[in-house]
């Protein structure tokens, strides 16, 4: 049977109750009001001319208006006769009333109040017949109701109890096997023998169940053969990689991963990557970066091909796109190590080198800056004005070469590591006042006003006073040589969100936004600067500051001049 077909049998049987209940109820109650209105009306009419009556003899010989009312109760009982004997009994009334009004005597009297009590009699009677009738009426019509009323809820808690398991069973097992068909169980199969609509659900189901374990079976050796393939092809790469799910399980990894891992593969592949990483320093910090990514992206210091080697981690997350809806989700990651070691061996011999040079090249400045100085001496001997001339220019090129030398060493220093700082309490203004010092000259060969600013209240700094005037000093040396003659540069100090910051602005020509970022490069100049220079001073400035935990940035606009500032937390 159809589930529409249960639904309106049992609904259209419970409807028919309902309507015989409504219509037994309406007919008892009408049967109760006409029970009650002939009590209410007839009888107690009569019983109330009776009375009439009976006031009107107590008063007959003090009231001359008794025997009217007398007259008008009798004229009233008359056209009210209900009961039988009623008749009777009131006519012979009215003989009696006839007698007494011919001859007035207390034997009539008496006679005419016998006569008023049967009367009273009869209707009293009647009333009880019919207090007992309606008795009667409304223990039927409570029986009656209350059958019907059981019945209505036996049948309406019947439905309750039974359909709406008609309905959610078959449901629930349908949603069952969708769930099942997700996990790609495909050999499940339902029956609903009992609900025709469902019955033909189940046969759709089926027959998509079938033909999805048909597929399944059909392609389950490409699969393989596909899984093989990409297998060998991770395998092929001569570089670690692993790869993780949404949960960090590990999917696939490479016979160079496991070798650095130091792990098998079988201890590896399906297994919880946070879980070994308990056991392995290596994984560990590969986590620790995927979870918490890592600023500075230091590259990892590994044992592998039978010597010291140095590896970048790179985190590639894997995007997945489900739905046009919903967009791309990601699964999980992949995390490739890229040997640099070559790299690495690379720079180190560029630092040495460069570290080597520097060193020796000072020794050959040294000696051309005594020997310029003797030449300048007096005592052997005045130069002349083109030989004066000469030697400024030898002078200049020779200061200029030595500072080059020197930012070649201080970067030497921080790309080995040797970069060690001295910390002390300074006040920022000792460190401004350095850095104008030190440019004063520059500063009024380019006709430059340098102003400073600076709180009457801020904190002290705990920095390596040398480097970090060294690099006010080279912020305020690059506003000079950017700025035009007779230009402004302000220098100065403030305390914002408890870091203290100093910062340089002049009013050049300002940098395009384009190389806000790169300028801090290391050998980057912005293009069409006709300031010479080595592209190293804002790199080391950078470094410097950051080794204190400090940050520097700039702020310029193109004809606007540029804002150079470094800032350090208070401590």
């Amino acid at each position: 049977m159809k589930i529409k077909t249960k639904l309106t049998s049992g609904i259209g049987l419970l409807f028919m109750i309902i309507v015989l209940l409504g219509v037994l109820a309406i007919s008892y109650i009408d049967k109760l009001a006409d029970d009650t209105k002939n009590i209410l009306s007839d009888n107690y009419n009569s019983l109330d001319y009776a009375k009439g009556m009976l006031y009107a003899l107590d008063n007959l010989e003090t009231d001359r208006e008794a025997l009217n009312i007398f007259m008008e109760n009798l004229e009233k009982q008359r056209l009210n006769i209900t009961e039988i004997n009623e008749s009777e009994a009131t006519d012979r009334l009215a003989r009696h009333f006839k007698l007494l009004d011919e001859n007035p005597s207390e034997q009539n009297i008496r006679q005419l109040r016998l006569d008023l009590n049967q009367i009273m009699s009869l209707n009293m009677a009647s009333i009880q017949r019919n207090s007992v009738i309606a008795e009667d009426t409304a223990r039927q019509a409570t029986l009656w109701i209350s059958i019907i009323g059981i019945c209505s809820v036996g049948i309406a808690l019947a439905l309750l109890l039974l359909f709406p398991s008609q309905i959610t069973r078959p449901i629930s097992e349908l949603t069952r096997g969708i769930v099942e068909i997700a996990h790609r169980n495909y050999s499940k199969r339902l029956h609903f023998y009992s609900t025709r609509e469902f019955n033909e659900v189940a046969t759709s189901f089926n027959d998509m169940a079938e033909r999805l374990e048909e597929y399944q079976q059909s392609s389950l050796a490409t699969l393989l053969s596909s899984k093989k393939y990409l297998e060998a092809i991770v395998n092929s790469i001569h570089e670690p990689i692993i790869g993780l799910n949404h949960d960090r399980q590990i999917l696939f990894v490479n016979n160079e991963a496991l070798t650095v891992l130091n792990l098998k593969r079988e201890q590896m592949i399906h297994q919880s990557a946070d879980e070994l990483s308990l056991k392995n320093d290596l994984l560990r910090r590969l986590i620790r970066e995927l979870v918490h990514p890592n600023e500075k992206h230091e590259p990892l210091k590994i044992y592998a091909d039978d010597k010291e080697s140095f590896f970048q981690a790179v985190y590639v997350p894997i995007k997945l796109t489900e739905t046009e809806t919903e967009g791309e989700k990601q699964v999980g990651n992949v995390i490739l190590l890229k040997n640099i070691t070559e790299f690495k061996e690379l720079d180190s011999a560029k630092t040495t080198f460069i570290s080597t040079i520097s060193h020796e090249l000072k020794t050959p400045i040294s000696a051309i800056m005594m020997s310029l100085k003797l030449l300048e001496d007096q005592r052997i001997g005045s130069l002349n004005d083109e030989q004066q001339s000469l030697a400024s220019s030898i002078k200049e090129n020779s200061d200029r070469l030595l500072n080059i030398t020197g930012e070649l060493l201080k970067l030497t220093q921080v790309e080995t590591g040797k970069l060690i700082l001295s910390p002390k309490i300074s006040k920022p203004i000792e460190l401004i006042n350095y850095a104008v010092s030190a440019t004063r000259v520059l500063a009024e060969r380019f006709g430059c006003n340098i102003e400073v600013e600076y709180p009457e209240k801020i904190h002290k700094l705990f920095v390596d006073s040398e480097k970090i005037a060294w690099v006010i000093t080279n912020l305020l040396s690059n506003a000079i040589h950017y700025s035009k003659e007779n230009s402004r540069i302000i220098v100065g100090a403030k305390e914002v969100d408890q870091t203290i910051q100093i910062f340089v602005q002049d009013f050049g020509k300002g940098i395009d936004p384009r190389y806000h970022q790169s300028i801090f490069d290391r050998y980057f100049r912005v293009p069409g600067t006709k300031v010479q220079g080595s592209g190293l001073g804002l790199a080391i400035s950078k470094d410097f500051v950051e080794a204190h935990d400090g940050k520097i940035w700039v702020e310029s606009e193109i004809g606007k001049g540029s804002k150079f500032t470094i800032a350090f937390p208070v401590r």
